[in-house]
């Protein structure tokens, strides 16, 4: 099983990639396929949006056949066909079906993960478990900035992902030799999401899991690219440069969530104080969205380190799951927290087409003050949840 799990990080990294990798690569696509801000941004919500559809059955499969198929199936498919689809695209709506189908290929990674831990581990180590499992997988963050960016430069964005389509088929391949399912849970037919659904104490932690990865998955996904290029003239290098500082935020703030809730005996309140921190740093950004030097890139460090808590909030989720519906609890939740950054993409892709650029910064302010202002009342939403911890 360590085996398995280790080619679940691997194909988790990959994940991690893809979902950020269009930030580097916005300048050369915007010159060579006439690929715009908003063509992009659509682009990027195509991908967590397909990867939010797909949990729902993701989940069941995960209950009914197990991680090891539903993980091999989608990734080769999805993540294989649609890295090998963008490494051959000549427009942008290329781009946005390559990215469709690398969100369904990414979809059932990291619930396979959670499924596992969930069935196989103690229910007190759940958090940190989850959390480690992000902090690995963001060394695909990192691998979709500064390394992407030398990459390029290097070998050209096309041989670049071409690779990664191998890279990808061979991890599925991998999955299929080492992973093992966990034994199924008796009863595991019986009851649905509409059960989950039922239960009032999930909803405070449905709107939590909604807003808590927005901004730093929109940020780090894509915006953070052509914000640096419009109002600081960056290019491909100093791009990669911006985001490998965020992507190692995320990574820290993933490790450091993971603990907190044993260390402290609250799952609430830390998840409640992080975010809180997260909105403070995208209201200064909006405040001094020119600010020069360390000041801008601090910020946007700390929106990536506070904005971290996805796996935490899971874990609060998971907590009033019963067995047999473990699958479609962690996919529920992971449906709220990935779809509602597919549909922001979309949105903040017309609201960036829609203010005028002068200056350069002022689309990009209004966008930290949209993230803001939805972080905030998210939280004031989770105020009313019940702590609960194992």
């Amino acid at each position: 099983m360590r085996a398995g799990i280790a080619c679940l990080v691997a194909a988790y990294v990959l994940s991690q990639f893809y979902r950020a990798f269009l930030a580097v690569l916005a300048p050369v696509l915007k010159t060579e396929l006439g690929a715009t801000a908003e063509d992009l941004a659509s682009a990027s919500g195509l991908w967590f949006l397909t990867f939010a559809a797909m949990q729902l059955p993701v989940g069941w499969a995960l209950d009914h056949i197990g991680p090891r198929r539903t993980t091999i199936a989608l990734l080769a498919f999805g993540g294989g066909g649609g890295a090998l689809v963008f490494g051959m695209a000549t427009t942008p709506m290329a781009i946005k079906l390559a990215m469709a189908l690398i969100g369904i290929g990414c979809a059932p990674v990291l619930m396979a993960s959670y499924y596992i831990f969930a069935r196989q581990f103690p229910p007190a180590v759940f958090a940190t478990l989850a959390s480690a499992m992000i902090g690995f997988g963001s060394l695909g963050n990192i691998a979709g900035s500064l390394p992407l960016a030398w990459a390029v430069q290097a070998f050209g964005w096309r041989e670049t992902m071409l690779g990664l389509a191998v890279t990808t088929l061979l991890v599925a391949a991998l999955l299929g030799l080492l992973l093992r399912d966990p034994d199924r849970v008796e009863g595991g037919s019986k009851g649905s999401v509409l059960d989950l659904l039922k239960m009032p104490a999930l909803w405070p932690i449905l709107i939590m899991m909604s807003v808590c990865y927005l901004p730093a998955g929109a940020l780090r996904g894509l915006w953070v690219g052509p914000y640096y290029a419009d109002v600081f003239g960056a290019d491909t290098a100093a791009v990669g440069w911006a985001t490998l500082v965020m992507g190692l935020a995320m990574v820290l703030g993933n490790f450091a969530y993971g603990p907190l809730d044993r260390l402290f005996r609250t799952r609430k309140w830390v998840i409640f104080g992080g975010n809180l921190a997260c909105a403070a740093a995208l209201l200064a950004l909006w405040a001094h969205p020119e600010a020069g030097g360390g000041t801008t890139l601090a910020l946007i460090a700390a929106v990536g380190l506070f904005g971290s808590s996805f796996a935490i909030v899971i874990a609060h989720g998971r907590a009033f799951f019963p067995p047999h519906l473990m699958g479609r609890g962690v996919t529920l939740l992971n449906l709220f927290g990935i779809g509602t950054v597919g549909a922001a993409q979309i949105l903040t892709g017309r609201v960036h087409a829609a203010i005028p650029p002068t200056p350069p910064s002022a689309p990009y302010a209004a966008l930290f003050l949209l993230f803001g202002l939805v972080l905030l009342a998210g939280c004031l939403i989770y105020l009313i949840s019940q702590d609960r911890t194992d």
